[in-house]
């Protein structure tokens, strides 16, 4: 069977459909095709009889999406959600007004498809995750991008593919640990078109990303859509592109004093529970890299009005008793403000811990979405009320935005913030490959042309992140925070399910040598 002529099982009998095309094909034994019928998709309703509707809330920072549609009577088709996250704005659709996923999925039977790169066979894209899941430091941390990549590819290979053909993940274990993720990035040199949806924190070693060999081995470099790049050589690459935010300038000063950005937006949220915050920032412990990116955020929450009493490190070694020394510095600064830097694991033993000490008076226990996970929910009654912060709309949320729902589907109802984030970064990766064959055809996907690609993406997933980005390193402005309580996580800014904050002023510019301030951090 041919790749034109391959049947889903979706398909009513006698109906076919091109991989990665929205065009499905009625055949009848004996007869010529009839002309391609079109399946009514995302892209195609929003060009067509359906406009993206932008809602400004009252304040001018609130962002909302919704889609005014048309009831077509009398006329019977399937609504598949197709392989390519749509942009933020009409203007960067292909130029001719149509999708680039209509264009790409028009040109999958122009051309025999060839296996044009490493990874590129005329039927598959292969791709890397990397994520730390195997560290006794923090057993299956990012457990979430890698299910979250598989679950993709199931998903996505069901509804189109990507670039023509069918998406295959393999998976590596980086290990909180700096040979493993260089190793990592061998093997998917070696194997893979990209990296997609990786997490891996010690990855100071990047050099094979910049001359990684392409098929015809020339030293181009290996593209990489990476979920979170926490070390400062990956955030700075020049092939990476980053779903999490990117605080490094990468302007080729990447070490002493420099600029870096600093998210506030949720801070000042919790100035409007209590306005003198006064506490203990907990800084993941141990790695060098984790260290130095809790810097600019405590300078950042710092300038924003935060007044520390210290930054302790604390470990994933650390067992609940060793928590006594967060919360006695607590009691004996007289705060009323605790920030988690390191995961739900971590806030979880320091609320419990609080609550065998008797510990009162803090206001705001606050993390960021390494608390916004399935684990932390079953910590009880103690973490009630801990404040989580994230910059996409919460998976509590999904009935408000598609690209939300299929995540939550794909992982089972079991989302994970993480994965969450390696899910966008594979959209984005979908995105380019589709946008390149709607430019240049299917058998144009290789790693120069998807390196040109990720430079130029406008990308907002569908708007589940608010705003479209464009470009490798962006430090997005948008927000939404949740709260605990019984079990379950509950919105409490902005208001309105479905919509983020979005301002220039969440983010601030910190001068700072991160180096230097993690040596001071005990």
């Amino acid at each position: 069977m041919s790749q034109r002529d391959r049947s889903e099982p979706w398909l009513p009998a006698g109906h076919f459909c091109v991989l990665g095309s929205v065009r499905c094909i009625e055949r009848v034994a004996g007869r010529p095709e009839i002309p391609p019928v079109p399946v009514v998709t995302h892209e195609i309703v929003k060009s067509v009889m359906v406009r993206d509707v932008v809602q400004q809330l009252p304040g001018g920072n609130q962002v909302k999406r919704f889609r005014a549609g048309v009831l077509i009577a009398a006329l019977s088709v399937s609504i598949l959600a197709v392989g390519c996250g749509r942009s933020g704005s009409e203007s960067s659709e292909s130029g001719s007004g149509e999708s680039a996923t209509a264009k790409a999925n028009a040109n999958c039977t122009k051309e025999a498809l060839q296996a044009t790169e490493v990874g590129v066979t005329a039927d598959t894209i292969s791709v890397e995750v990397m994520a730390d899941t195997g560290s006794p430091l923090a057993p299956g941390l990012f457990q979430g991008n890698v299910d979250a990549m598989n679950a993709y590819a199931k998903w996505i290979n069901a509804n189109g593919g990507v670039g023509c053909r069918q998406l295959k993940v393999e998976a590596w274990d980086s290990k909180l640990d700096a040979t493993e993720s260089k190793n990592g990035i061998i093997n998917a040199c070696k194997n893979d078109l990209a990296m997609v949806g990786g997490n891996s924190l010690f990855n100071p070693d990047v050099s094979v990303i910049g001359n990684c060999a392409d098929k015809a081995g020339q030293p181009v470099g290996l593209p990489v859509f990476a979920a979170l790049a926490n070390d400062v050589n990956e955030q700075c690459a020049a092939n990476v592109w980053v779903m999490q935010a990117v605080a490094e300038p990468c302007n080729g000063t990447n070490t002493g004093v420099r600029d870096l950005k600093a998210f506030v937006g949720a801070t000042k949220y919790y100035q409007t529970v209590q306005p003198n915050l006064k506490g203990v920032f907990l800084v993941p412990g141990d790695l060098p890299t984790t260290i130095q990116s809790a810097t600019y955020q405590i300078e950042g929450q710092k300038q924003a009005g935060v007044n520390w009493i210290d930054a302790l490190k604390v470990s994933g070694r650390s067992e609940q008793s060793a928590f006594n020394t967060y919360v006695q510095a607590l009691k004996n600064g007289g705060g009323n403000y605790a920030y988690m830097g390191s995961n739900d694991v971590a806030m979880t033993k320091l609320r419990k811990e609080a609550t065998a000490q008797g510990l009162t008076g803090v206001d705001v226990w606050a993390c960021s979405l390494a608390c916004y996970t399935e684990n932390f929910k079953t910590g009880g009654s103690a973490v009630d009320g801990t404040y989580v912060w994230m910059q996409f709309i919460p998976f509590e949320e999904a009935s408000s935005n598609k690209a939300v729902k299929a995540y939550v589907d794909a992982v089972g109802g079991k989302p994970d913030s993480f994965g969450a984030q390696a899910w966008q970064s594979a959209m984005a990766f979908t995105q380019a490959v589709n946008e390149i064959v709607a430019e240049k055809g299917p058998n144009a996907i290789t790693r120069p042309n998807l390196l040109a690609k990720m430079k130029t993406l406008s990308f907002d997933a569908d708007g589940w992140i608010g705003k479209a980005r464009t470009g490798q390193k962006v430090f997005s402005d948008c927000m939404a925070i949740m709260q605990i309580n019984g079990g379950k996580f509950e919105r409490v800014f902005p208001k309105e399910a479905g919509t983020l904050d979005c301002k220039p002023e969440n983010v601030v510019t910190v001068k700072i040598d991160p180096a230097a301030a993690a040596a001071n951090v005990k």
